[in-house]
């Protein structure tokens, strides 16, 4: 590969300046004593203080530019001495040092689309000749080197670099050093084969980096010296989410929607009204050519700082405003005014790859023109390229609230005419909008999973046309104050249509309502066929039930119009979820105390909705286990304590890792119209591993470990593999125990030799797909050699 020179100017740097300093005196002299009389091109005094000062930027007259064919050479201090420089000989004693050196010939990212890394990392539809990998998953790469790599001698590290300003404390410059053995989730390299001149790695990264572009560069070192190699633009890394690694943000647990979701390039979008829909195919084309270039132009464009990449909560609110063109020049401009003589009509386009390549073609100039489906579409096709699970998502009779009540307000005049001046609020027949797949640590646990983000310029989000990422489960149950944007996509789905009517003095009275007339019909392509799927159930509670009601009110009451539904009477009933103990354990019943307490002189009935979900350890809901709803009468300043029990029968075959469950409440109180909600979040605790030493633990002598485990499912678990460790007592170990019985007890003894004195700790896991998060630790004291001798 190409070379960039620097010049190392110590005390043991190897040349005719190796003591070179500013203001570079000692290069002016050494410069006097050269004869002069043989130098075709005569340098001036200052022509040659440059050449020393700064070799990559002097040319010297009439010279060619440096086209050496190494990589970075440190550790020789005159640049006029390398290979090919000025067209200048090295002589035999510099061309010695050269070759001692270990330099980078080649990098080899095995682009190969049938190879292991694309196909592995599920990048191998992308049609370019460009390296595109997933974040959280290993990559393998060759490097050719000047001479074979000798481990006890030589050293190695990748950097990769991103953003206009890399730096090591956000993450957009990475040093990737070579380890022994890789672990997951960080920056590591290992060598995984050698051949001759030539190195196998296998590259780990976290499944939090910045997604973006890479610049790649090798590092190497040894006894004469340190070379780096040069940028090359071919060996740029495009770093994107990976729905399939557990440890991202992103993390899609099935394999069909990841297809769907993902990796299908063609979908269907639907319109009209909600007794007339049609539908449209549009192509996405998210790995035609040059898409994954307009997408990655697009968030340069925001000029957002490139290490906030990694969020795909961030990312997804940067796309929101960059897909439209107002504040920032994005990639639509919409119009809505039946004029399109100045670019191209909304319904023309049926896919998103020509609007991306003319906006990145013409350097950001936005496109003409889009409407809701166009923006939605486009949205879609960004995220699905970079690796953001989404879907395309049509709501029918669609409500457009602008004031913030969360209600959908019509106003008329003492005669029953409409108040055109005040009917700012609209009910769309339909809008298209993205949701997209991710947890939300940043919102309470439950909120994670589908989220709507919308890129058709209707309101501003601080201070920007953008909305969301908001949460499905958060719209669904009235919780509107949570980021972002979950009140405007409530009054979206779920506004009550309120009538008022100008009463003599001025004022305005409510004297009508609708309840079920908004979010209707809410439609998205079926995961592996063109059928529609109709997801309302999704964005909220069957309409009209007391769920929803619960959910409407919820939400009202932190509207500008939350007068408009009556309040409580009274508020003088509370709910509490209680857990005895350490908790419910797994493989047997699970019960809770649900108490509910009146502190009032009067009798109150509440009616009691409980919904049990299993949840992913990063709060994205699985799957709804139980549901059910009670009436619950509460003498005067009684508690009354419910016990509410889930048979193991029901989660079985529903838990995941961390085996977690979230148990959510909703009540109202008959008499006084009181709203009640809660959610509690729980698991069930797993056994853990006894480890008992048996004898003493002495520095060079074997010792022996029992380890006991009892199973607590009536199901034989599978393929039971333990782990073993502890620094000074023994390296990871694997032990292949097989399967274990339902609910049988097993013991195995373990042998191995300490290697440090003091207090140390073993450490044991199972690991088996029926049961995980089942482990043990022991304290063992080791005593030295030594001191048992004595």
């Amino acid at each position: 590969m190409p070379p960039v020179i620097h010049s190392v100017r110590d005390s043991s740097a190897v040349g005719r300046f190796p003591t070179v300093t500013l203001p570079f005196v000692e290069d002016v002299e050494a410069d006097k004593e050269e004869p002069a009389e043989n130098d075709v091109n005569e340098e001036s005094a200052c022509r040659r203080w440059l050449r020393k000062a700064c070799p990559c930027c002097y040319k010297r007259p009439g010279g060619d530019d440096d086209d050496a064919a190494e990589t970075v050479v440190t550790g020789v201090d005159d640049p006029d001495k390398e290979e090919g420089a000025n067209g200048e000989k090295p002589t035999a004693e510099e061309g010695n040092l050269n070759e001692l050196l270990l330099n980078v010939r080649s990098i080899d990212l095995m682009k190969s689309k049938t190879g292991e890394n694309l196909v592995e990392h599920h990048t191998n539809l992308y049609q370019s000749d460009k390296f595109v990998i997933r974040r959280g998953q290993s990559f393998q790469m060759w490097i050719t080197l000047s001479r074979p790599f000798d481990p006890h001698t030589d050293k190695l590290h990748l950097e990769l670099k991103t953003g206009p300003l890399p730096a090591l404390s956000n993450g957009t410059h990475v040093i990737v050093p070579v380890v022994e053995d890789l672990e997951d989730g960080r920056w590591e390299a290992a060598v995984v084969k050698r051949d001759d001149r030539r190195l196998k790695l296998s590259v780990n990264s976290p499944p939090t980096a910045v997604i973006g572009r890479y610049q790649l560069t090798v590092e190497t070192s040894c006894a004469n010296g340190q070379a780096t190699s040069r940028h090359d633009p071919a060996d740029d890394i495009y770093m994107l989410f990976n729905p399939w690694c557990e440890g991202d943000s992103v993390f899609l647990d099935s394999e069909e929607k990841r297809q769907e979701f993902v990796l299908n390039d063609v979908g269907r979008i639907y319109y009209g009204t909600q007794l007339q829909i049609g539908d449209r195919t549009w192509d996405y084309g998210q790995f035609n050519n040059g898409i994954l270039a307009a997408c990655l132009f697009v968030l340069d464009r925001s000029q957002t700082p490139n290490s906030g990449w990694g969020d795909p909560v961030n990312v997804t609110r940067i796309i929101s405003a960059m897909i439209n063109s107002p504040d920032d020049l994005g990639v639509l401009e919409g119009n809505w005014s039946g004029d399109y003589s100045r670019g191209t009509s909304p319904t023309v386009w049926s896919g998103s790859v020509e609007i991306l390549q003319q906006y990145y073609e013409s350097r950001g100039t936005p496109v003409r023109y889009g409407q809701c489906w166009v923006f939605a579409g486009v949205f879609t096709t960004v995220l699905r390229c970079l690796g953001i699970p989404a879907r395309t998502v049509t709501n029918f009779s669609s409500a457009h609230d602008t004031d913030v009540s969360l209600t959908t307000d019509i106003y008329l005049d003492e005669e029953m005419e409409p108040i055109e001046y005040l009917n700012a609020d609209s009910i769309w027949n339909f809008h298209v909008w993205t949701d997209c797949w991710m947890s939300r640590p940043d919102l309470p646990s439950g909120n994670g999973g589908w989220q709507t983000v919308d890129a058709t310029p209707q309101e501003t989000s601080q201070g920007m046309f953008r909305c969301g990422p908001a949460s499905l489960s958060a719209i669904r149950n009235g919780q509107v104050y949570l980021k972002h944007d979950c009140a405007f996509v409530f009054a979206e789905v779920n506004s009550d249509k309120i009538y008022w009517q100008k009463n003599k003095d001025g004022t305005f009275s409510q004297f009508c309502s609708e309840k079920n007339t908004v979010g209707l019909s809410i439609s998205t392509k079926a995961v592996g066929s063109d059928e529609r799927e109709d997801i309302t159930h999704l964005y909220k509670h069957p309409e009209g039930s007391e769920e929803e009601r619960i959910a409407v009110e919820t939400a009202c009451s932190y509207g500008s119009k939350a007068a408009a539904y009556s309040s409580p009477t009274a508020e003088d009933v509370s709910l509490e979820v209680i857990m005895e103990g350490d908790g419910p354990r797994m493989g047997e019943d699970a019960e809770l105390t649900i108490r509910l307490r009146n502190v009032s002189s009067e009798p109150r009935t509440v009616t009691l909705h409980s919904q049990l979900a299993v949840m992913y350890y990063t709060g994205v809901h699985k799957d709804t286990v139980k549901k059910d709803k009670v009436d619950e009468e509460i003498l005067p300043n009684e508690v009354n304590d419910l016990t509410w029990e889930l048979k193991y029968d029901m989660y079985k075959n529903q838990l995941i890792d961390h085996s977690a469950l979230m148990l959510t409440l909703s009540a109202r109180v008959r008499e006084t119209q009181q709203v009640l909600a809660t959610q509690f979040s729980f698991r069930l605790r797993t056994p853990d591993l006894v480890i008992k030493p048996v004898g003493r633990a002495v520095v060079g002598q074997k010792m022996k470990v029992e380890i006991s485990f009892t199973n607590p499912l009536p199901l034989v678990l599978k393929a039971v593999i333990f782990h073993l460790e502890g620094t000074g007592l023994l390296p990871g170990k694997k032990i292949h125990y097989g399967d274990i019985g339902g609910h049988a007890s097993v013991s195995f003894v373990e042998d191995f030799v300490p290697t440090l004195p003091g207090p140390r700790k073993l450490l044991a896991s199972l690991d088996c797909r029926q049961l995980t998060q089942v482990h043990g630790v022991s304290d063992i004291a080791v005593e030295d050699k030594s001191s048992v001798a004595s």
